[in-house]
């Protein structure tokens, strides 16, 4: 069970980073937003990806992890997210990846249809030859003498393409599908919602390459121009067969309106016997960008840029008002490494001088004060501190409660020195670093 300390220090840093905002948390990693400081004291917002707890265990699907992403590493794209760090922190296995400000294709299309927006062709079009750009990339990657490095994305979803607010197309999570198929294969139904992007051949467990991510790609093409998952099923084996065996219907089938051209090289994507398919991704996008460039509108990054944006109005500006809130919240780095060393004091002192937190409710007949106080420390002496009361207001109101925490003189004097530093009262200063802690646990 991780320390005190360390779980503290994660609250607001974590290496040389400084955490602003989880972003999400899944079975396999939890996501925050995250501040980098360079030599010159700017701050960079980078993604930090954090393998959970239960994984790191996991010492084949560690290795496989970190080995796949050190190949992605070596991606440098403009339609690919750049990983720029990789290691472990403590007991943590991480990824540190370049941010994108902007909306996953899971949430872009459901969004523009409970609009009443039909998602454009051409859009889904454009962003589809940007994936392809991405993926041709990585397919032709090869090492300092020219070796072939094999890339194969293998996990070629909406949830994995984002459009950024610039208009930018952007593939996450190059390399590492591997050594999350790997782990996912001993939890039951953890990647049901993935299958039905999977190409015929992982299905069947045979060898895959480039043209794998090509009928991938298809996949999620057909579903943003009809409107329909192409492969579904109640359960994972029948959804498998659907891949490998079920019907193909033309896309036209649910979209009268759609171009024989475009679907001609859909159902050249989605070919199961993969010899027909699109050779190379490049391909692709060769014939995606004929048709563009010959149809009545081709969108630009900054056609693209104005419909996302005008999608999420109604979220950026809450979303803006949020990250300035948690960033002036979040602990500097300088701040964050003062806290650890006294949490990690308190950690370490013997039982005698740091008795476990002692909870004191109050009286039932305690009359509630006018203005309610949020929890305070109660120093013992030799040194007196005494707690600033906090506003709170009526509608979070719970009934108070005061925490006693003993103190030893030395960490006292550490604690008091620290609030002086920063000109607030023992008590608040702990409240809110409390509050912290317990936003990012």
């Amino acid at each position: 069970m991780p320390s005190a300390a360390s779980q503290q220090r994660d609250a607001g840093r974590f290496g040389k980073y400084r955490l602003i905002d989880r972003i999400a948390v899944g079975g396999m990693a939890e996501i925050f937003l995250a501040h980098q400081t360079d030599k010159q004291g700017r701050e960079t917002p980078v993604v930090i990806k954090r393998i959970r707890p239960h994984l790191s265990k996991h010492a084949a699907f560690v290795k496989m992890f970190l080995n796949e992403a050190r190949l992605a590493s070596q991606l440098n794209h403009p339609n690919i997210v750049q990983i720029h760090d990789l290691g472990k922190i403590a007991e943590s296995h991480f990824i540190a990846m370049e941010y994108v400000s902007g909306r996953d294709m899971r949430r872009v299309v459901p969004k523009a249809e409970s609009l009443g927006i039909p998602f454009p062709m051409v859009y889904a079009l454009k962003i589809a030859s940007c994936v392809c750009a991405g993926l041709h990339y990585a397919h032709q990657k090869v090492d300092l003498y020219g070796n072939p490095l094999n890339i194969v994305h293998r996990d070629v979803t909406p949830e994995n393409i984002v459009v950024s607010f610039d208009g930018s197309v952007k593939v996450l999570d190059f390399g590492i599908a591997k050594a999350t198929t790997q782990v996912e294969q001993t939890r039951t139904g953890e990647i049901k919602g993935k299958l039905s992007y999977l190409s015929p051949e992982q299905c069947l467990g045979r060898p895959v390459d480039c043209r794998s991510d090509i009928f991938s790609l298809g996949t999620v093409l057909y579903e943003w121009l009809t409107g329909f998952k192409l492969f579904t099923g109640e359960t994972d084996v029948a959804v498998m067969r659907s891949i490998t065996e079920g019907k193909i219907y033309a896309p036209s089938y649910f979209r009268e309106d759609l171009p024989e051209r475009v679907e001609a090289i859909l159902m050249k994507a989605l070919d199961r016997d993969r010899d027909r398919r699109y050779a190379t991704a490049a391909d692709l996008q060769r014939d995606l960008d004929a048709f563009l460039d010959a149809y009545e509108f081709t969108p630009t990054p900054l056609h693209l840029a104005n419909f996302i944006k005008q999608l999420f109005e109604d979220e950026l500006a809450e979303e803006q008002r949020r990250l300035a809130s948690r960033q002036a919240s979040a602990p500097t780095s300088e701040e964050a490494l003062e806290l650890s060393e006294v949490v990690a004091a308190v950690a370490d002192a013997p039982a005698a001088e740091a008795p476990a937190l002692e909870v004191v409710p109050p009286l039932e007949e305690a009359p509630v004060p006018e203005t309610p106080t949020a929890p305070s420390v109660v120093e013992p002496a030799p040194v007196e501190a005494a707690a600033e009361p906090v506003p709170w207001s009526h509608e979070e109101r719970t009934e108070p409660r005061m925490l006693a925490v003993p103190l030893s003189p030395a960490l006292s004097e550490s604690l008091e020195a620290l609030a002086r530093k920063h000109g607030v009262p023992a008590g608040r200063m702990v409240a809110e670093l409390l509050e912290a802690w317990l936003k990012y646990r």
